[in-house]
């Protein structure tokens, strides 16, 4: 099936449009559907009761249960669930409170209470309290702060004296989120997604659907993804990392897409007990952590903490097989400290310094520093432009489009995704080397300046990892391919294939061309007191070894 959402087809429910008072209704319908069809064999009876009983009740009664999904919170006032479409609230509310989805006059603390109603309202009604806590001020955060010191007890709105303002709380938003899962495969991505859509904000490629194509097999791998889901909001939170690391769960399946997620948290834990100086800790987690940075840290964690031998044992087992350049380019600076600690002789070479082509200005202050150079380089016959990471990735998403949004299982499962799931899995590449190397082969024949503008005119605006639109214009793209040789374009292009998540950044701020002799430049802008980064080093490395013009300019400001 396509993720072709404007185009109805037989085997699944087609969203609607803006122009439908209920469209939210229909886009809510459209999902549990798709769930239903994809994932039914993972719901249980609950799950599969809850899609049969709300596709039996009254339209107004869905829809106000889908307004209530789409809101923030789960506590509302019945006055502020005021829709036209939907007629009375409270009559469309009862058949939910029959069900016991939505509780009617449920209790409200001090929190949920200051954040249903105003100021004016509460003023009113906490007089009392507030009186006896001595309070004075006109500031309702101020308030809240008293009248929690008071410790008073959750009640209901009309036992707080809002008799004539009654508040509903909605009891399914776990359920209803665990479909959001099954559908986007994620939770950060919500129902907004629908109308962003429709009003043409976002465009998705279409992208064939397959059986295989969600990213859940079993109702173990949902739970897992939930149970790292809340780990993760605490630990954003602020929660006892201890509790935290203690909370997570271990992996039901060998499924990568939850195994990064889960080393992404790891990971983040472990900095946060390095960063407090709690050594061990962050050892033990990096140690088992899968993350492509977690061996790196754990060098740099048992260095700190004077086991130079363990460290070197480590490093030089990571040097016989570094996981990326940046591990490599870390270790050649690691190797040597951590042997000259122990008093033994250096077992690698030092790197060959780079000979860097130079150019130093002094120009005005300005804004931007790349925006300041542009302005001194730019020239009718050499134009120059800031392109950061865009030009180069751009050409290289236009030409390479395929298979990047090849419908591969585990690539896409949903109609709203920018790119595919497994971009930055270590066999992406492997998974498409027929498609991408044909592709290649384009830029041996001399077609890929045809296939990139065919692309970049055909897929206008569609969102892709790789291109971004609104920073590529045509006559960018022409000057590109008029002076950029198809060699350098493989190599770099074969460079950001190798490890796209780590070679995406880094790129030089500027690019410069001189059409009339098919020539250009690529330019890293510093200023005053910045330096480069490791990320700038490695392309720069790697463009001066294979002779592709890349300098440093270094700015400073003219008194």
């Amino acid at each position: 099936m396509k993720n072709e959402l404007s185009i109805p087809a037989q085997d699944r429910p087609s969203p609607r449009t803006l122009a439908d008072p209920l469209y939210y209704l229909r886009n809510f319908v459209w999902v549990i559907e798709w769930v239903r069809s994809r994932y039914g064999n993972l719901l249980d009876a609950s799950e599969r009761e809850f899609v049969a009983e709300f596709l039996a009740l009254p339209e107004a009664s869905q829809g106000i249960l889908v307004r209530m999904v789409m809101r923030k919170g789960t506590v509302f006032r019945v006055d502020k669930l005021a829709y036209p479409e939907l007629g009375a609230t409270p009559r469309a509310i009862r058949p939910l409170a029959d069900r016991q989805w939505v509780k009617t006059e449920p209790l409200l603390d001090l929190e949920a209470l200051f954040n249903l109603f105003t100021w004016p309202e509460l003023r009113r009604v906490l007089a009392e309290p507030l009186t006896q806590a001595g309070f004075t001020g006109n500031r309702k955060g101020e308030a809240l702060s008293v009248l929690t010191e008071m410790g008073l007890d959750a009640r209901t709105a009309p036992e707080w004296g809002l008799t004539e303002t009654p508040a509903c709380e909605f009891r399914l938003m776990p359920l209803c989120d665990r479909f959001r899962l099954m559908f986007f495969g994620n939770l950060h991505q919500d129902w907004s997604e629908f109308v962003v859509t429709e009003l043409g904000t976002y465009h998705y490629e279409s992208v064939e659907f397959t059986e295989e194509s969600r990213p859940f097999h079993s109702r173990a791998e949902i739970d897992t993804y939930l149970q790292l889901h809340a780990c993760r909001e605490g630990f954003y939170r602020g929660e006892a990392l201890d509790e935290t690391a203690a909370a997570i769960p271990p992996l039901p399946s060998e499924n990568p897409w939850l195994a990064r997620m889960r080393d992404r948290l790891v990971f983040k834990i472990a900095r946060e007990w390095e960063r407090a100086g709690e050594l061990g800790e962050a050892c033990l987690l990096y140690h088992d952590c899968g993350h492509p940075e977690a061996r790196g840290r754990l060098l740099r964690v048992l260095e700190k903490g004077g086991d130079h031998e363990l460290a070197l044992a480590l490093a030089r087992q990571a040097y016989a097989a570094p996981a990326t350049e940046a591990e490599r380019q870390h270790l050649h600076r690691l190797l040597p400290r951590l042997e000259r600690s122990l008093g033994l002789p250096p077992s690698i070479s030092r790197p060959k310094k780079t000979t860097l082509q130079k150019l130093e200005l002094s120009l005005p202050l300005a804004a931007s520093v790349e925006l300041a150079v542009v302005e001194h380089l730019h020239t009718t016959d050499a134009p120059t432009y800031y392109v950061e990471n865009t030009l180069l990735t751009g050409l290289f998403g236009l030409l390479c489009w395929e298979p990047v949004f090849a419908p591969l299982p585990g690539a896409f499962f949903h109609p709203f995704q920018r790119g595919p799931a497994d971009l930055h899995w270590p066999d992406f590449y492997r998974r498409r080397k027929a498609s991408f190397d044909a592709c290649f082969r384009q830029l041996d024949s001399g077609e890929y300046r045809s296939s990139i503008l065919k692309n970049f005119s055909n897929k206008q605006g569609r969102l892709s990892p790789f291109v971004h639109w609104d920073l590529l214009s045509e006559t960018l793209l022409q000057q590109a391919l008029l002076c950029i040789p198809a060699q350098h374009l493989k190599l770099i292009f074969g460079r950001i294939l190798g490890d796209i998540q780590i070679n995406r950044a880094g790129l030089p701020d500027l690019i410069q061309f001189w059409p009339e002799q098919g020539h250009y430049q690529m330019i890293e802008v510093k200023g005053p007191g910045d330096r480069l980064q490791d990320n700038q080093l490695r392309w720069i490395e790697y463009c001066v070894a294979h002779q592709m013009p890349i300098s440093v300019c270094y700015l400073q400001w003219a008194a």
